[in-house]
């Protein structure tokens, strides 16, 4: 696979996994120096999803919210745990998780995970009901 192609996949992968909207507002910056940034965090973060290998999608997911609580990066955290309906996570596996993260990332960690699933769930709630 040529590099265009890499990362044409990873770039597929990112949309699928994250959504457009989130991945449009992330790339419509028109600084050139801002989009070799983001086909660089493109291909070093996403193509790890599209080489192959024995991991899973939902997998995959786990183990990126369970390595963004750990370096307390809440932020990426949240935006992980609001794909899971796109990475085949479900909710009990992430409260599972939160277990897990409290246990070998600390309880601090644990907690702002906590938070971080209580605001995604909330977001869900709210478009379902409106």
């Amino acid at each position: 696979m040529d590099e265009s192609e890499a990362l044409r996949d990873a770039r597929a992968m990112r949309r699928a996994m994250l959504g457009d909207a989130h991945v449009d507002r992330a790339t419509s910056d028109p600084d050139p120096v801002a989009a070799e940034f983001q086909d660089y965090i493109t291909s070093m973060a996403w193509g790890v999803w599209t080489r192959g290998g024995a991991l899973s999608t939902r997998d995959r997911s786990l183990l990126v919210m369970a390595m963004t609580a750990a370096l307390g990066r809440m932020e990426e955290f949240q935006l992980h745990a609001g794909s899971t309906e796109r990475t085949g996570v479900t909710d009990e596996e992430v409260d599972e998780l939160l277990f897990q993260i409290a246990a070998y990332c600390g309880v601090p960690a644990g907690i702002s995970a906590r938070r971080a699933v209580r605001a995604v769930r909330d977001g869900r709630a709210a478009r379902t009901e409106g």
